[in-house]
């Protein structure tokens, strides 16, 4: 079966070659039991793989089988698959089928592994992998050059954990640190905490890039801050490269990564403070019930998708906003009935149209639908993509004037947006915006998230071509029935300026008539709010 590692007569050492074409794989082995041809399975998803476990009646062994490995996964990043449970003591790659087998030191670290892995799905490289027994009770290898690189990073390995437990006599993840050349535990501290930062969402966000072993949670110097261990400093670095600088929400609780000086991190408590998901049999302190082993099966899924009403001051629920968060990261399980439907009143009749409430709304978030209301055109709908983007832009633009009258956001009644069915007359009044090229925060990681602020006189202004000069973009807002009162440059980058215009309204005016104006060149301006002034 294609793609299938097929069983190998046990007793008899071949040759590199016969090997090779008996398996088809990256690298010869010998097993010393035999397998049932189902040991080795390819199957799509982790629960036909965990049902396999279940009832193949396989037992411990020191082999642990692993399959769906990315491409470019590397020797040592599937080592670190097992630090933390022991001493990694052979290693057989099978790039071409993306899997591998490793044999621990002891029956009882392969058991510790194996169980912590039927809780905590692993990832290499953001891919979810699966893990199970082997039937074989050793793994060998011969030296043919086909193995030469697995051996060697094994090796490798084995002589920094050695060193370092020599050393420093702390635990096996100090090896990860050796290999990725960092430390495997993170600093993490959140910036503008607008929302509550549970252990459960971090253990949920980083557990994209590796396995999560302990977290650490407390207040320091007035910000929140958590300690993260992952199984080896590879994932740490991979976290750190893509989430530092990133929100967990939009706009706000901003992540700020680096490096920790600890290698090994000391957890005593299971609790909503601290959490080691290697023991689930930690007692939680203060009086609150031990977490037992059925209870891990939950560990990093545990934030609850309330359906609930707002919070005081048009806040939405802790939950909700959570929720929000999870569904724009990617977590899965995720659902929030918080609404994103904002009603827009005392608007100028004449004026208002979708478009240009879709433009200043967008500086807020990615605007989903517009509907100016048949009868009452004082008054519109704007649905954004979440609840915490609709709350961004009533917390922002509630007030603010707009075509000579002062806008009245508040929370819709609505939960989406209706558009008009066929033949229903609507003039051109609903507009669906959810697949426009001007949405500023689809790309994950974006700057706009970190570059969101109230209305200004001041404006930011980006994606300007070489050619155009300072009066050319005078005269350009200056046309919008606005007053230019100052205007420069950056320093460093000529792409950009800033530009002051008479006051608050006339630069909301300017940003709605001029975002994304033609500059030619291939070049589209950018224009938002600043918070600096010139």
């Amino acid at each position: 079966m294609d793609g299938i590692v097929q069983d190998i007569t046990v007793g008899t050492k071949r040759g590199s070659d016969e090997l090779l074409s008996a398996c088809a794989t990256n690298g010869p082995f010998i097993m010393s039991n035999s397998a049932p041809s189902g040991e080795y399975t390819n199957g799509n998803d982790s629960k036909k793989f965990k049902a396999e476990n279940r009832t193949s009646g396989i037992l411990p062994s020191r082999v642990i089988h692993i399959r769906k490995l990315p491409n470019d996964v590397t020797e040592a990043e599937v080592i670190s698959l097992g630090l933390p449970f022991g001493k990694v003591t052979n290693l057989l790659m099978l790039k071409g089928k993306n899997q591998a087998f490793i044999e621990m030191n002891s029956e009882e670290a392969a058991n510790t592994m194996v169980s912590y892995y039927s809780t905590v799905t692993p990832y290499l490289r953001s891919h979810p992998i699966y893990i199970q027994y082997s039937n074989h009770k050793e793994l060998k290898t011969d030296n043919s050059p086909n193995q030469a690189r697995a051996q060697a990073a094994l090796q490798a390995v084995n002589a920094v954990q050695t060193a370092n437990m020599a050393i420093a006599g702390s635990g096996v993840s100090d090896s990860a640190a050796g290999l990725a050349g960092q430390s495997p535990v993170l600093r993490i501290i959140v910036e503008n905490l607008f929302y509550p930062v549970t252990l459960d969402v971090l253990h949920q966000i980083f557990s994209k890039f590796g396995t999560v072993m302990k977290i650490i949670t407390f207040t320091k110097n007035n910000q929140f801050q958590a300690l993260l261990q992952y199984a080896d400093g590879s994932s740490a670095q991979h976290a750190k490269l893509a989430l530092d600088g990133q929100n967990i929400y939009n706009a706000c609780c901003t992540l700020r990564i680096d490096f920790s000086k600890l290698t090994s991190l000391n957890v005593k408590y299971n609790n909503d403070k601290s959490r080691d998901y290697t023991r689930p049999d930690l007692p939680s302190g203060d009086n609150q019930p031990t977490l037992d082993q059925t209870m891990a099966a939950a560990f990093g899924l545990s934030v609850p998708g309330v359906h609930g009403a707002l919070a005081p001051l048009g806040m939405p629920s802790a939950a909700a906003a959570a929720a929000a968060a999870a569904s724009r990261i990617g977590i899965p399980g995720f659902a929030s009935a918080a609404n994103a439907v904002l009603l827009v009143s005392n608007l100028n009749p004449e004026r208002v149209t979708p478009q240009c409430l879709f433009i200043l709304f967008g500086v807020y978030g990615d605007v989903q639908r517009v509907k100016i209301l048949f009868n009452k055109k004082e008054n519109a709908l704007v649905q954004m993509f979440d609840c915490t983007q609709a709350q961004l832009a009533m917390s922002h633009l509630n007030g603010q004037r707009l075509h000579g009258k002062a806008m009245r956001v508040t929370m819709s009644k609505h939960q989406t947006v209706q558009l008009p069915r066929e033949g229903q007359e609507d003039q051109g009044l609903t507009k669906d915006y959810s697949s426009s090229p001007l949405h500023r925060f689809k790309k994950p990681g974006s700057k706009n998230f970190q570059n969101i602020f109230p209305p200004s006189a001041t404006l930011h202004l980006s994606n300007i071509p070489p050619s155009i000069t300072e009066d050319d973009l005078k005269l350009l807002f200056s046309s919008t029935t606005g007053m230019v009162k100052a205007f420069k440059f950056f320093q460093k980058d000529r792409k950009m300026a800033l530009i002051q215009m008479g006051s608050v309204e006339e630069a909301i005016q300017a940003l709605i008539d001029l975002h994304n104006h033609d500059l030619g060149e291939n070049h589209h301006l950018r224009v938002s709010f600043s918070k600096s002034t010139i």
